[in-house]
């Protein structure tokens, strides 16, 4: 596959993609679990269908340390029992804030209470962000055809 746009060649493309990976370094800074950021990342990536993202974030967990049986059970995260209440209510937060047009209302209060027992407001911030971020990154790689396969952990910093 031929990426239709080379992200690293564009200096418009670089900019953007400069201050998101800016955006994700600050919620780094946040108490907000990487392990789990890790997760959500992986499981919106998947849900949108970003092959280069899935690479990026399984490899990425997988250099930090995470489990190969979580990774491979987060697409099925609710029959899974290898993830944490706090885990479980940040990838559900996830799931419905990646497929907000598939609700008719966006994210439930059901599933915002459940995230916000488990994480303070910076942390949810920080949650809500990466989702977005997120959803954003795969939006761009998918419609630009981005290919998968040959990320190196820590590639972009």
């Amino acid at each position: 596959m031929q990426a239709r746009i080379n992200y690293m060649d564009n200096p418009v493309a670089t900019k953007v993609a400069k201050h998101l990976v800016s955006a994700v370094k600050t919620l780094k800074d946040t108490s907000f679990p990487s392990a789990t950021g890790e997760l959500v990342a992986l499981r919106v990536s998947q849900i949108n269908g970003c092959a280069v993202c899935i690479d990026m974030h399984t490899k990425d967990a997988v250099h930090a340390g995470e489990d190969q049986l979580r990774l491979n059970l987060v697409a099925a995260w609710r029959e899974a029992k290898v993830f944490s209440e706090a885990e479980r209510a940040a990838l559900e937060l996830a799931e419905e804030g990646t497929r907000v047009a598939d609700g008719a209302g966006g994210v439930s209060d059901e599933v915002w209470g459940n995230a916000a027992k488990h994480y303070d407001e910076d942390q949810l911030v920080a949650l809500v962000t990466l989702i977005g971020i997120m959803n954003s990154f795969n939006r761009m790689n998918v419609i630009t055809q981005q290919p998968a396969g040959d990320y190196q952990p820590g590639q972009f910093g």
